[in-house]
C-alpha cells in the first residue's frame, strides 16, 4: 500500500506578488489541487516547492 505524500503546510500562508505562499512554497494553484491529485503528482510539488525555498533564502541572504 502506497503511503500518502503529506502537505508541506506549515500554517502560515502568506502569498508574494507572484501568488506563492511564502510559508510552504507551494504556488496558490498548487495549494487548490493538492486535494484531489495523486501522490506522484503531489512527490512533484513538493520538490518544486523546495526549489523555490532555496531559491528565496539565496535571493535574501545576498
Amino acid at each position: 500500500m502506497e503511503s500518502v505524500v503529506e502537505s508541506p503546510c506549515v500554517r502560515n500562508c502568506c502569498l508574494n506578488e507572484d501568488d506563492i505562499c511564502l510559508g510552504c512554497f507551494r504556488s496558490l494553484g498548487e495549494i487548490t489541487r493538492w486535494g484531489t491529485v495523486d501522490n506522484r503528482t503531489r512527490e512533484e510539488i513538493v520538490v518544486r516547492a523546495k526549489q523555490r525555498r532555496s531559491e528565496y533564502q539565496k535571493k535574501w541572504r545576498q
